[in-house]
């Protein structure tokens, strides 16, 4: 069993940054894949970005390319997302999400891929 918990979320003005963190407890963190999601309010959740085994590829959803940096520890079992530029449309519950399993090449972006989430934290760009 894995348990993964999330930190770092709060209240940022549109334009700044947070960085969130995902320490995993349990399981083989550096043979995971590991994927960030959320959602918004009356939404569904959603693909944000993920990362294989160590970290040598990441992939990115189109709206958060260029301004979120998906990255791991593999020595401190967690998983950070680096958010810059952010925006109001950027508010929602965010959630990490761990895939035991695959190969060092294997980024997954559905849902369903993935076995274990966190609880989630709360992001609120303000404008």
């Amino acid at each position: 069993q894995v348990q993964l918990v999330e930190s770092g979320g709060g209240l940022v003005q549109a334009g700044g940054s947070l960085r969130l963190s995902c320490e995993a407890f349990g399981g083989h963190f550096s043979m995971y894949p590991m994927g960030w999601f959320r959602q918004a309010p009356g939404k569904e959740r959603s693909f944000v970005a993920s990362i294989s085994w160590s970290g040598y590829r990441t992939n990115y959803a189109g709206s958060v390319g260029g301004r979120f940096t998906i990255s791991r520890d593999n020595a401190k079992n967690t998983v950070y997302l680096q958010m810059n530029s952010l925006k109001p449309d950027d508010t929602a519950v965010y959630y990490c999400a761990a895939k035991p399993g695959g190969v060092d090449t294997y980024t997954p972006a559905s849902q369903g891929e993935y076995d274990y989430w966190g609880r989630g934290t709360q992001v609120t760009v303000s404008s």
